[in-house]
């Protein structure tokens, strides 16, 4: 029986990367991402077929709890079951603390915290059902230590790293296992929005120890570790994915 995942956020970018990485390994996969995102997501869907693997589209906004429970139904229907399930839909608007909005800050955490934690409860009874599960939280480097501008998006990754090793105490009796990954910078159209000007990113490779800034597929390793049953004795983790940029 093949091994199966719900990856959010799926369309371009880290997701997309983890899709077909995952795909790659033998996973049949459900992708998710929101409307606008449509042909994106078919695309990738697209490419995870021609490596030989099951796949379904699934229209959803994680930040809607109904959508959340809907999306992991048509998963667990178009697939059979779930084994993993990968929280890697976010955002990130800049802004400045004092030039911040109430409704930015909110709508970060809508995406960025209340989508893992809806997610995770829309999925977590199946798993527990079957008494096994993994569970892998994108979080970010921004958990870690923030950047100007970041202060939302800096909280509602912290969050998540909180989120995932609560969860672990949670549901480690059932067999399931919640970790996190926190990419550094990683060259996605959020990350060359983020730094904007060459100079930031000739500064950011000269302060990496690999000396380079990361591509999508540089997360991909590590996320299907924490998906595979390599770390079924690794739980409630966060593992920088930074070449090098951060130590804790």
């Amino acid at each position: 029986m093949s091994r199966t995942a719900i990856v959010t956020g799926a369309s371009r970018g880290i997701g997309r990367a983890i899709a077909v990485g995952l795909a790659n390994r033998g996973y049949d996969l459900a992708l998710n991402d929101i409307d606008r995102q449509k042909d994106d997501l078919n695309d990738a869907a697209e490419e995870v077929r021609g490596l030989g693997r099951k796949c379904v589209t699934i229209l959803a906004d994680v930040s809607d709890a109904s959508d959340c429970k809907r999306a992991v139904a048509e998963a667990i229907s178009g697939l059979g079951h779930i084994d993993v399930l990968v929280n890697n839909a976010g955002i990130l608007k800049l802004s400045t603390i004092d030039e911040m909005t109430p409704e930015l800050w909110d709508q970060t955490f809508a995406v960025n915290t209340r989508g893992v934690f809806q997610m995770t409860q829309a999925v977590v009874t199946h798993m527990k059902e079957r008494r096994y599960g993994r569970i892998v939280n994108l979080a970010s480097l921004a958990a870690r230590t923030g950047g100007p501008g970041q202060s939302h998006y800096a909280a509602s990754k912290s969050a998540v790293v909180g989120f995932t090793r609560v969860s672990s105490m949670e549901f480690g009796g059932f067999g399931i296992t919640v970790n996190a990954v926190c990419p550094g910078i990683i060259m996605t159209e959020m990350g060359r929005n983020n730094l904007r000007e060459p100079e930031r990113v000739a500064y950011f490779e000269k302060i990496t120890d690999l000396h380079r800034l990361g591509q999508p597929e540089d997360v991909v390793g590590p996320v299907a570790f924490f998906a595979s049953d390599d770390s079924a004795f690794v739980t409630g983790q966060a593992l920088n994915v930074d070449g090098g940029i951060f130590y804790s």
